[in-house]
């Protein structure tokens, strides 16, 4: 099944505005900061024509949370200059 089939029945301007679509959501996503980064981000697959409900599996708590720590480490080793969000959530 060719998920992308329907692109071969857009127009050029129908693509042109899908794809400014599609970025708009990716700039969306890349330029969020503090807390949400942290966040689960379902409307980015929202933007896809397929409906399916995810099927999400969540690790349990002590996992889940000495992955947030890696997560957050790995942004401390690849952006060390970054400014830091010092709110708590939900300020």
């Amino acid at each position: 099944m060719d998920l992308d089939e329907d692109l071969r029945e857009l127009t050029r301007e129908e693509l042109e505005t899908e794809l400014r679509r599609l970025r708009a959501a990716v700039r969306t996503h890349r330029d969020s900061t503090g807390h949400d980064l942290c966040w689960h981000h379902p409307q980015l697959w929202d933007l896809l024509p397929e409906r399916v409900e995810p099927a999400v599996a969540v690790p349990p708590w002590p996992r889940f949370m000495r992955g947030c720590v890696r997560y957050r480490e790995s942004i401390e080793a690849q952006l060390p200059e970054a400014p830091v969000d010092d709110r708590e959530y939900g300020e």
